[in-house]
């Protein structure tokens, strides 16, 4: 008989049918004897078999699989049926036929003719007959030949494996693979001569080279580096396809997915349509250009609501022509025929200032302006309105730049996240909610991605409605409208522009933490927080110093340095004590340089003498006059400013808080709270009350903030935790099957933030003379319209849509 072949006596193939019946003790086994015939190793032809053992069960009971043991002389080998292999997410595939090749063991000459015995048991507990197929056959094209195609088949439960002899003539050899399909996913691996042969899914990695293949593969395998020049080519095909970059078989059905994201994409489509709807119900939606062609009416009316980012105001008479006193070119200086309104809270010091420093140089001196007790709006809004609009056009590009440059590099690292959880499988790197994480393609959440898709959405429309605001006040501009020219706020949109971004950028990089969410990456969730947190201060103080204001270059290097110590407290922040004695004396610093030039209007000079000078100060205004400093709103704030700061350094020195990202924007959340507080605080020592649009905005922003802040505060997972102590917080999902807690913190927080943008100048001042309105520190200017607070461009008519800050991210 042909060497290692089945005795003659046996056949060429043995089949077994059988049952395993049901004993007394509620175990049933069989063995099965099979002999294999073998003769000297010198007779041996230069073809080498190898046996195949097939096995088939009817029975698809998990809880009483029947278990096959095939024993040899050098190992065992085992698996039950069904079979079952788990994909990602604990899916399983079960699989009731399985064919194994058992690992060939060649006699030794000394041995002789000799038999090889293999033993194959059978078991099961199953409390009721199983029926099963054990079938034994013989490979004859186990062994490879060189430059000839071999054709063959293989499956996750059924893989194949052959031998392959290096001619003595040959030193390297290229193994190519191709299959008939792109899928499914299958590994090539190459192994040495080794008893047992790696040949499933979950081992075929642990042992010689390997590559991943779809539709081809090749490798090179040199002679050298298998001493006995031999090995074997090994095929396993993989039950899922995600390996080779096919998609995730969904966890839940496909229509779910659909439901999802069209709740998603139509929930914030409809602030599209109620912007729209509101434009046209007003005139100016779709034809601006029709408004600005109306009546002096007609354009009160207009211009006084729109879009809910325009609330008007009442006026006491709609064709009311404004004082001509001002001076053109976009200037408005206090006049001496000028004095104040009838009721107004104005100082009587203010009614004699006409009377002194008239002289022109008195007027264009930075020092003697910025430096009064009594400033208006009109102080600080003197430079060409061209001029300080381009400056301000400065923070949209550039911010652009900025997130393209970040956002990039953070996609870029969090795919290669994602592709090490899937390859490695430990899901123990990404902090998920795996109650509710539903996958789609090779993301593992994508429902936590997914529901970002709000803050792009909006922010997109915020740019939107702020081009349109921009395109009426430049037509106006044109028309030289009387109350575009001589009333209101003055109008710069860049900073608008910026904001809109950032929105949208955090939607981007929000969604690009939650691909992958742990501790290393939590900075690129709150880098664009700290972005809209200190864009939106800054546009609360341009919005009264645009003259003053900081530049775009210098603004964003303060979040640059801010970004790089919130990096630094990644890496540092948990356990040296050196770094946050650096931060603490650097937040201590930066606030007392921050208040010197807010109290001074800038015209405080850092140099090598402000020691001097801060001596003086610190002498004139706190010792000499403690019960009444030159500016006292100013110093009060101040002082309470510089508290909350200290606060905050010293609580960081003290406790050193892991999540330092979380502390650092608890920092400009807390500062925009109080700029906000002063503000109110002003306002109701105005006498002034809030209109029903204006407070129709405010009320809806705190509703939705306090609506998201309660999901945020479920926490569904913590990276400050181990990942076992993280996952005992997961929590299944509450909307639509899909989304958990924090996706409805995600949507929340986008239309609050939304909202919190569209607040717009409002106040019950009638058109009062300009001039006579003092000047607050940080006035906000979306909670009042029609004010009349000195200075060029002010007006009821002319509402300049502005930013609240978000109370809580």
């Amino acid at each position: 008989s042909p060497p290692w072949g089945l005795p003659a006596r046996l056949g060429r193939i043995q089949v077994h049918m059988g049952a395993l019946r049901v004993p007394e003790l509620s175990w049933a086994a069989v063995s099965l004897l099979f002999c294999l015939l073998q003769t000297p190793i010198s007779t041996l032809f230069p073809q080498v078999d190898a046996v195949r053992v097939y096995v088939n069960s009817s029975s698809e009971n998990l809880q009483y699989p029947v278990l096959f043991v095939v024993r040899q002389q050098k190992g065992v080998l085992s698996w039950q049926v069904p079979l079952i292999f788990r994909g990602l997410y604990q899916r399983t595939y079960n699989y009731q036929e399985v064919s194994r090749t058992l690992c060939p063991s060649e006699p030794t000459p000394e041995a002789g003719l000799s038999d090889q015995v293999i033993f194959v048991d059978v078991a099961s507990m199953a409390p009721f007959d199983i029926a099963y197929e054990l079938l034994v056959t013989r490979l004859n094209n186990f062994q490879l030949e060189t430059n000839k195609a071999f054709n063959f088949t293989a499956s996750p439960s059924q893989p194949q494996y052959f031998l392959y002899k290096f001619p003595q003539d040959v030193d390297s050899v290229i193994i190519k693979v191709i299959s008939d399909a792109v899928y499914p996913c299958s590994v090539v691996s190459v192994q040495d001569i080794v008893c047992p042969v790696y040949d499933l899914d979950h081992n075929v990695e642990f042992n010689g080279v390997y590559q991943s293949m779809t539709k081809q593969a090749a490798i090179t395998v040199q002679k050298k580096d298998f001493p006995g020049e031999q090995f074997f080519v090994v095929f396993v095909i993989k039950p899922e396809d995600y390996a080779c970059g096919g998609s995730v078989p969904s966890s839940i059905h496909e229509s779910v997915y659909v439901q999802a994201m069209f709740f998603s994409f139509l929930s914030f489509l409809s602030f599209y349509l109620v912007s729209v709807v509101v434009g046209c119900d007003h005139g100016t939606g779709l034809f601006p250009e029709m408004a600005l062609s109306a009546s002096p009416s007609r354009v009160a009316s207009i211009w006084a609501v729109t879009l809910l980012l325009s609330i008007g105001g009442p006026v006491s008479s709609p064709h009311s022509v404004p004082d001509e006193s001002s001076s053109s070119g976009g200037r408005q200086l206090s006049s001496p025929e000028r004095g104040p309104q009838a009721g107004s809270d104005t100082d009587s010091s203010v009614e004699e200032e006409s009377d002194f420093d008239t002289m022109p140089e008195i007027e264009s001196d930075k020092n003697v302006i910025r430096t009064k007790v009594f400033l208006y709006l009109s102080d600080l809004s003197r430079k060409d309105r061209r001029i300080v609009s381009k400056k301000y056009k400065i923070y949209f590009w550039n911010i652009i730049t900025i997130a393209v440059f970040y956002a990039l590099p953070v996609i870029q690292l969090v795919i290669t996240y994602q592709t090490v959880v899937n390859v490695t499988g430990n899901q123990d790197i990404c902090y998920y909610n795996f109650l509710c994480a539903h996958p789609l393609g090779v993301l593992s959440a994508f429902n936590n991605i997914l529901s970002n898709v709000g803050h792009m959405l909006l922010g997109f429309l915020f740019l939107l409605i702020v081009l349109r605001r921009d395109i009426l006040h430049r037509r106006a501009m044109e028309m030289k409208d009387v109350y575009t020219l001589d009333y209101g706020i003055p109008k710069h949109f860049g900073l608008f522009y910026a904001m809109g971004i950032a929105l949208m950028m955090e939607g981007v990089l929000s969604a690009c933490y939650h691909v992958c969410p742990n501790y290393s990456n939590f900075q690129f969730d709150t880098s664009f927080m700290y972005m809209i947190a200190g864009l939106c201060m800054l546009k609360l103080y341009q919005t009264r110093h645009p003259d003053i204001n900081a530049s775009a270059y210098s603004a964003y290097a303060s979040f640059a340095v801010v970004i790089c110590l919130a990096v630094l407290g990644v890496v540092f922040g948990k356990n040296d004590m050196w770094f946050w004695v650096i931060f603490s004396v650097i937040h201590v610093v930066a606030s007392l340089a921050l208040s010197t030039q807010i109290y001074y209007m800038g015209r405080f000079k850092i140099d090598l003498g402000i020691f001097r000078r801060a001596a003086m100060v610190l002498y004139t205004d706190c010792i000499q006059q403690c019960s009444r400093p030159m500016y006292m709103d100013r110093m009060v704030l101040l002082i309470v400013g510089n508290l909350v700061n200290w606060s905050f350094a010293i609580f960081g020195l003290v406790y050193r808080p892991r999540d330092f990202a979380s502390y650092i924007l608890g920092i400009f959340i807390c500062n925009l709270l109080l700029y906000l507080a002063f503000y109110i605080i002003m306002k109701l020592r105005s006498s002034e009350k809030l209109l029903p649009i204006p407070l129709f905005c405010i009320v809806a922003t705190a509703v939705m903030w306090a609506a998201a802040l309660y999901f945020f505060f479920q926490n569904l997972s913590s990276w400050e935790e181990t990942p076992a102590e993280s996952r005992e917080k997961n929590r299944p999902c509450i909307l639509l099957g899909f989304f958990d807690d924090h996706d409805v913190w995600h949507f929340l927080s986008a239309a609050a933030l939304f909202f919190s943008f569209l607040v717009s100048p409002a106040s019950s001042l009638p058109h009062s003379a300009i001039q006579h309105h003092p000047l607050f520190l940080l006035v906000l200017p979306c909670l009042h319209q029609g004010e009349a607070a000195p200075g060029s461009h002010k007006s009821a008519l002319a509402p300049l849509l502005c930013s609240l800050p978000p109370p809580l991210w």
